[in-house]
Formats: structure tokens, sequence, C-alpha cells
């Protein structure tokens, strides 16, 4: 009987274990492991870069995953925007490196390639760097989640409102690659539908220093508006030199379509106030992104947070969610299970995710303060419009999505 007693605890006992372990029990080689593959040296670094470690780091403290049983890891690498080297990285990641995820990279053409990559591996994929619409459009994936922003949003929020508002001619300087074909494409649209029309446009080369051939030709073609379908240095260094051309005191309105608060940052409120754009994430909106942002400065040189490096985050939250209810990490699984849950976390709110793969939360049309509004270090931005959730982004039947029914 006391033998029969021990056997019955032992049995218990380890039933309870198995509980207990059970949490890391689906998880591939008992890990979960991230690869945050970003810019860490060109013109995309302040906007994603470091910050988006930080940010992924920050995301695996406030889930908790880790006192639930799991072990969570992260590595990162500088794709370098080309596409033959992020490619080459995500497939050692793969399939030498057992990493489950990949997040941020800030470069359309670099996602492209990992987008397709990571479908052929069976991994998972959370973009909340590039921008191009096509990742939840014709080259959309059962693996791929893209979160933060996309050129769509981006055109219709910043391109509808200035055509309306009287800016009925533009001409573009658009990076020349993926991204700034999409972003161009997708505004042309925009400002199409709402009554204006596209003199022309130019490419520019990613990562140009001189952009006076550029801009004088969009000066020379009297748009009324010029659109800048670039990021990040470039964005800036567009800016910059058009203010030496006297384009804005000439008459001719710039049009960011993507501007980050480290752009404004780097350019100083003289130089970017009164530039209207769209954006999905200020550090500023409520006290749950003032919280995040003050901790966050701090592991990235004091840089306050971009909408990138809060997708990054708050994409994080729910694929451990999924992780979670599945007891698994493997990439296609995790990735519709993040469909079926509803999105909550504390930096974008409440929403949900399509079966096309895009993240659906609000977008905001903001103004940049002048020097004078401005309170203090990062207050740059004062709202305009609140775009609904169902009302930024793309409809999901118009995009040629094949996961779309």
């Amino acid at each position: 009987m006391q033998r029969f007693k021990q056997l019955a605890l032992a049995t218990a006992v380890a039933a309870l274990m198995g509980v207990a372990g059970g949490a890391g029990a689906q998880v591939s080689d008992n890990v979960i492991k991230i690869g945050v593959l970003t810019d860490m040296s060109s013109l995309y670094t302040d906007l994603a870069g470091a910050g988006s470690v930080a940010a992924a780091k920050l995301a695996i403290e406030d889930s908790g995953i880790e006192k639930k049983g799991y072990k969570v890891e992260i590595v990162s690498a500088d794709h370098q925007n080309k596409p033959d080297v992020g490619s080459a990285i995500a497939r050692q990641w793969y399939d030498q490196d057992h990493v489950d995820v990949i997040v941020d990279v800030p470069n359309s053409g670099v996602a492209l390639a990992i987008n397709q990559i990571t479908k052929e591996k069976g991994k998972a994929f959370l973009a909340s760097g590039p921008g191009t619409s096509d990742l939840t459009g014709t080259a959309c994936s059962p693996n791929t989640i893209h979160w933060t922003y996309d050129t769509w949003m981006l055109a219709n929020g910043t391109g509808t409102a200035i055509t309306k508002a009287g800016g009925d001619s533009w001409f573009f300087i658009a990076a020349d690659y993926a991204f700034g074909a999409a972003l161009q494409r997708d505004t042309t649209a925009a400002v199409e539908k709402a009554g204006g029309k596209v003199l022309g446009g130019v490419k520019a080369p990613l990562n140009t220093q001189d952009f006076s051939s550029f801009l004088l030709q969009a000066q020379a073609s009297k748009a009324k508006v010029i659109g800048l379908a670039n990021a990040g240095g470039d964005t800036t260094n567009s800016i910059k030199q058009a203010a030496e051309f006297g384009i804005v005191s000439g008459g001719q309105q710039l049009a960011g379509l993507l501007v980050f608060i480290t752009d404004v940052h780097a350019l100083g409120l003289k130089n970017a106030q009164g530039l209207t754009f769209t954006t999905t994430f200020y550090w500023d909106m409520n006290e749950q992104t003032r919280a995040f942002a003050k901790r966050f400065a701090p592991l990235d040189k004091g840089i306050y947070p971009t909408m990138v490096h809060a997708g990054v985050y708050a994409s994080l939250l729910h694929y451990f969610k999924a992780v979670e209810a599945l007891k698994s990490d493997d990439g296609t699984k995790v990735i519709a299970k993040m469909k079926e849950m509803p999105t909550d976390d504390p930096l974008f709110g409440k929403g949900s995710v399509r079966a096309d793969g895009r993240g659906i939360h609000p977008a905001y049309l903001v103004k940049v303060k002048t020097p004078a509004e401005s309170k203090g270090p990062w207050d740059y931005y004062k709202m305009v419009a609140t775009i609904p959730a169902d009302q930024a982004f793309r409809p999901m039947t118009a995009g040629g999505c094949s996961l779309v029914k």
C-alpha cells in the first residue's frame, strides 16, 4: 500500500513537472530566438538600428514570457541596405542559428527578400521597418505580418490631406529602390483620386548626399507640392538643401511622405516647422506612450522612440501571446494564431491582424511645431487629425493578396 502511494505521488509530481516544464516543450531548441535585422550604420540607423534591439528587449521584459518558463534570446545584424546581404544573414539565421522570427528590416528591398525566404523556411517575419504595401498585396505571405505603417497609409494620409488643402499639382523626388517606387505609386493614386495631378518625378540613389540636381528639376516643374518619397537621412538632406535653394520661400511646398521623429530632431524645429505628415505613433500621446519613451531613451543614446521602434515592441508582445497560446514557435502556426487573436498593447491600443497580414490600428496626421510652441526636448508634434483604424490602411480586397478569399 505504501509503495502504491509512493508511485502515485511520483506520478503526480512528474505530471506537475510536465505542466510546469511544458511551456517550452514544443519550442524549437527550447529557445525562442529573435533576429533583429536592421540598419546599424547608414541612413536608417537612428529611426531603427540599435533602438530596435532595445525595443525587443523591452518587449521580452514586459511580456513576462521568461517568467512563464520560456527562454528567449536576441541576435542582431546590419543588412547594409543590400538585399543580398540581408538574404545571406536570414538564411544563416534560419538554417544554422535556429532563429525563429525576424523583426524590423527598415528597407523594402531587403524586406521583400526576407519575406520570401521566411515563407520558404516556414519561419515568422514581423515587418515594422519597411514601407512597401506590396508586403500585404501581391507579395503577401502566410509567414509575414506588416506592422506600423506602409506606403498606402502614408500616401492616403498625407497625399490626400495636402491635395484637398489646395496642393493639387505634384512633382516627386523618390528613393531609387522598392520603397520609393511604391510610395510614389501609392501617392500618385491618392493625389489623383483627390482631384490633383502629377507633373513628373525623378529618382535619386539611396543615401544621396547632393540633391541639387533633383531639387532644381522639381523647382523647374512649378508644381505646388514637391513630394519627398524617401526616408531617414535622404529626407533630412533633401529638406535642408531645399531650404538652401529657397524652394519653400519661393512658393512651393515640401511634402515629407515618410518622416520620423528622429528626422525632425536632426533637422531642428527651425527647418522642420510646419511639415505635415502621417504617423502611427508619437511618444507624447498618453501616459503609456510617455512611460515607454522614458524607459526607451536611455537604452538608445537618448533618442526618443520612432514608430518603427514602437512596432518592434508591439509586434513582439503579440507574437509572445501567440507562442504562449500555442505552446509552440512554429512560424506558420504562430502567424496564423496572431491573426486569430485581437491585438492590444500600450503603444497602439486595440487592433487586429487581417488575413493579408496587415496589422490594423489608427494613424495620425500631425504637424511639426514651431520653436515657440515646443515646450521641451522631443516635443515636436501637434495632432491635426486621427485616421480611424478601418480607414488608415488599404482595403483588404484591393491589394491583390492571394490569402484573401
